[in-house]
């Protein structure tokens, strides 16, 4: 199952967080299904970003720079734009920077997310609205069980708390303002990989800014495990969600999990897989000294969105690193990034 073009085609969907990673590839995926598509985010960071590598700007009926801690801003944008669906993508996303920067990871994270909720109240015409979390949202007892949607949600570092935050207040505003909001749910998922991703502190741009600077890569554990996944396998699972949602179904779920359909792996078999696409030895060494708190396990239960939605990955997590990998070299090599990209969604959402 995949994304419906005749569902898509022609609707006003407004992206938040457009300018980032996964922000990116969703603009590209809802242009190539026929969405008229407005962003509103940051500028992308300094450096090399999804952003430009797949030149989102040419493609968008309109590009806003807006920062979602500014509620007015946020709700006169919503009112202009009126949008059939909306996708809520922005947020700090880094967990490093979650130390260094707590207070506004939650302000942007939780209250933004607040922003967005008031600005839906009363706003008519919105068909369907998806919130996407993290699959760190959980209270990660370190046992090691794949989550399920009705776990405890929790956090023990300022990212994953603001993101269990924003889930909370998701779950308030459907409990106390339903009738003034269209169907709305969230959606977590984690550890997603794929081309034009440059953000720091993950695996896969390090080993690439490693491998570009002939330096061995710095691992923080290699033995910990995550649910690593392909960028477009998540998107799918997010837009079949908004198109339930959308359906005013009374059996449309309120969260769901996205995550890869083999499981979890060790950081150190990510770069196993690598070397296998690649045919390039990866060198790497464990970083040494204090590092920062993360889970050594995290695993995603996905039955209900395979039981609800009839959402499965289409990649394997090899073939997801195989297929992130390719566009790293077609990027690198100066080729065309946008057409690689636009490749990889003709064959994984077929029309």
């Amino acid at each position: 199952m995949t994304p419906r073009r005749e569902f898509w085609r022609g609707r006003r969907v407004l992206v938040t967080g457009h300018t980032g990673f996964k922000g990116s590839w969703l603009c590209l995926l809802l242009h190539r299904l026929g969405a008229q598509v407005t962003g509103i985010g940051l500028d992308p960071y300094a450096g090399p970003t999804a952003f430009e590598a797949l030149r989102i700007a040419p493609l968008l009926q309109a590009d806003h720079r807006l920062d979602v801690r500014d509620g007015a801003a946020v709700a006169a944008m919503l009112r202009a734009a009126r949008p059939d669906l909306l996708l809520h993508l922005a947020a700090q996303p880094f967990v490093g920077r979650s130390y260094r920067e707590p207070a506004a990871t939650f302000a942007t994270n939780c209250t933004g997310t607040i922003h967005v909720l008031d600005a839906l109240r009363g706003l008519g015409g919105v068909a369907a609205a998806v919130f996407i979390t993290s699959d760190k949202v959980y209270r990660n007892d370190g046992a090691g069980r794949a989550f399920l949607e009705d776990d405890p949600l929790g956090g023990h570092d300022p990212y994953s708390a603001s993101k269990a935050a924003a889930e909370a207040a998701v779950q308030s505003w459907r409990a106390s303002f339903a009738a003034d909001l269209p169907p709305i749910a969230t959606a977590r998922a984690g550890n997603v990989i794929g081309g034009g991703d440059f953000g720091e502190q993950r695996i896969i741009p390090d080993l690439v800014r490693a491998e570009m600077a002939g330096q061995a890569l710095l691992l923080r554990r290699p033995d910990a495990t995550r649910p690593f996944q392909h960028v477009l396998d998540v998107l799918r699972g997010y837009l079949m969600l908004a198109e339930r949602l959308a359906g005013a179904t009374a059996d449309a779920p309120s969260a769901l999990n996205f995550g890869p359909l083999d499981g979890e792996i060790r950081v150190r078999d990510l770069l196993v897989h690598w070397q296998a696409a690649t045919g390039v030895p990866v060198a790497w060494r464990q970083e040494e000294g204090p590092i920062m708190a993360e889970a050594p396990r995290l695993g995603l239960d996905s039955t209900l969105a395979m039981r609800v939605l009839g959402w499965r990955p289409a990649l394997s997590t090899p073939e997801a690193i195989a297929e992130t990998a390719r566009w790293y070299a077609t990027w690198r090599a100066g080729a065309d990034a946008r057409a690689h990209a636009l490749a990889a969604i003709d064959r994984l959402v077929p029309a």
